[in-house]
């Protein structure tokens, strides 16, 4: 059974700080590459930053200098680091783990958290 526990959504407000934690289980985490993916009101879902198994981080230019994206092994967790939020930066975020090696491909999403930035 593979489950991605989302944690941490809520309201911010602008010029704030928001911690979101992503725990996995079911899987192994190491093999995974992790990431965090928005969904803002009437938009497509976007990839916001990704973490390799090793330590690439990518990062979509809208939240480069911003928000931070590390993973602890160890706890099977990644986090989402967001700091001076924006009001765009509102949106469901879910979590996500992708593997694909060889002729083997997978695919994971959490629950998705909503966030929420508004003074």
């Amino acid at each position: 059974q593979v489950q991605l526990v989302e944690s941490g959504g809520g309201l911010g407000q602008p010029g704030g700080s928001l911690r979101l934690s992503c725990e996995a289980s079911g899987i192994i985490f190491s093999d995974y590459i992790m990431a965090w993916y928005r969904q803002a009101p009437g938009k497509q879902r976007e990839l916001i930053a990704s973490h390799s198994p090793g330590s690439i981080r990518n990062y979509t230019d809208s939240v480069k200098g911003r928000f931070t994206i590390s993973r602890d092994n160890a706890k099977n967790t990644v986090i989402l680091q967001m700091n001076s939020l924006n009001p765009e930066d509102t949106g469901v975020y879910y979590c996500h783990a992708g593997l694909s090696w060889w002729g083997l491909k997978r695919e994971y999403w959490g629950q998705g958290t909503q966030v929420i930035v508004s003074s």
